[in-house]
């Protein structure tokens, strides 16, 4: 119930979670069937870079202010974008959009999201953005019944969101423990978790509990900007996505290091692998 994303938004673990959203989302969208989306971890939707907080830590130098303004440094980057430019249309980088809001703007009118968000005034933030919106329906609620609650959508076709702040100790076995529950209610779902990188045996244990669910077509995309000599900084970032769209693995490969490359990093790289295939 600490954790303010405000003081992260628009960092570079967020300028992968979303350039992997958005990439998903995009396919999506090529089918004239609606599709849901459920963001799990929702926060506000809507982070102002000029605020206190975000001036304090000024992560976002690193992540997407490096980015902005500039043309893509791949096609497939080019949703994620978009988006960020659409929010800021004068060309000066002040608001940058949270899960919610950027996959509001990639959705059609035959599209639902689902937000849920624990932190009580977070939850109030997230409901005023979205006031009167017949496509969005925000919750306050914990996420992993949120899981319980929301699926299988109506819609035959969509995404979940997973990407929780990480401030309990178990939080990679809930991660997997919440998927393999999801994933058995509706195991057609596009799954998307993001995880930290700090040290690598403790992603190496959730790799494994992923691949114990039993779940097949895990991709993992990965991005790390640091060297990982430590554990005391967040080195990098993962997605795993359970049902990647068609060409989403070969997008990314391509996308990500050329992604890494437009980042003012000090080491680390970025790739594509399947966790688990077909």
């Amino acid at each position: 119930m600490n954790y303010r994303h405000a003081f992260h938004a628009g960092n570079f673990a967020d300028v992968l979670k979303h350039a992997v959203v958005a990439a998903i989302l995009d396919r999506l969208r090529a089918k004239p069937a609606p599709f849901c989306v459920l963001d799990t971890h929702a926060g506000i939707g809507r982070y102002d870079l000029a605020s206190d907080p975000a001036q304090r830590t000024g992560e976002y130098v690193g992540g997407i202010a490096a980015l902005f303004g500039r043309p893509p440094p791949h096609p497939a980057l080019a949703p994620y974008l978009d988006a960020v430019q659409d929010l800021n249309p004068d060309g000066s980088l002040r608001w940058y959009p949270g899960s919610p809001l950027l996959a509001r703007a990639l959705m059609r009118p035959q599209d639902r999201l689902v937000a849920v968000e624990l932190h009580p005034e977070d939850a109030g933030t997230l409901k005023r953005e979205f006031a009167g919106d017949p496509a969005v329906a925000v919750h306050r609620g914990d996420a992993y019944a949120a899981l319980k609650a929301h699926l299988p959508p109506r819609e035959r076709r969509g995404l979940v969101l997973m990407d929780p702040p990480f401030e309990e100790p178990d939080e990679f076995t809930r991660l997997a423990d919440g998927l393999a529950r999801a994933h058995r209610r509706w195991p057609t779902g596009i799954y998307a978790l993001w995880y930290p990188i700090k040290e690598r045996p403790a992603v190496w244990r959730f790799h494994e509990a992923l691949e114990a669910t039993g779940i097949r077509r895990i991709l993992l995309a990965e991005l790390t900007i640091h060297p990982e000599d430590t554990h005391l900084r967040l080195n990098g970032c993962g997605m795993a996505i359970v049902n990647p769209p068609w060409t989403l693995d070969t997008a990314l490969g391509e996308a990500l290091p050329a992604l890494h490359a437009a980042l003012p990093a000090t080491g680390g790289g970025a790739g594509v692998s399947w966790l688990v295939p077909e």
